[in-house]
């Protein structure tokens, strides 16, 4: 059974989502769908300028895994500049927001991303050690999740 795939951090949501040449005709023109991690990608390694390392650490993945994202990325913006395909940004295994969590019963600590915390809050969440559904943010001393930083109430994004 193939592992899951690891969800990866992105700051940056583009309000454009859509870039098309001018001038071919809409019924034949052929689309590259950019997923919202390859865009990042590409934004933080030829636009921020950093380097790989820092890149994959800020999407909290590995290096390699970045620099697989990125090429990819660069693939299909190449493909579409080269054979005027217009380009759909959408999808993709990405969250805006990575959150320690910690299973009260078993004392396991984790990283959740902000996707499964309606589960987590519905109590449909189990620990992966001891299956227990008493989980909570580790950053609260009054064992609830905390809504000063989580992007999920609307604050900081950090």
């Amino acid at each position: 059974m193939a592992r899951p795939t690891k969800w990866r951090k992105v700051e940056f949501i583009p309000n454009i989502q859509y870039f098309a040449p001018l001038e071919i005709d809409p019924v034949d023109l052929e689309e590259n769908i950019l997923k919202i991690e390859e865009l990042e990608a590409i934004r933080l390694k030829d636009l921020e300028g950093l380097e790989q390392e820092g890149c994959a650490e800020k999407m909290e993945i590995s290096r390699q895994t970045f620099q697989r994202v990125l090429n990819t990325a660069r693939e299909k913006v190449a493909d579409s500049l080269i054979n005027g395909k217009a380009i759909k940004i959408e999808g993709g295994n990405f969250t805006r927001n990575i959150c320690p969590v910690k299973c009260l019963e078993c004392g396991k600590e984790w990283n959740e991303s902000y996707e499964n915390f309606e589960k987590i809050l519905k109590g449909e969440y189990n620990c992966p050690d001891c299956n227990s559904k008493r989980i909570s943010c580790a950053r609260s001393e009054k064992k609830k999740f905390c809504r000063r930083n989580c992007r999920r109430f609307g604050r900081n994004n950090y």
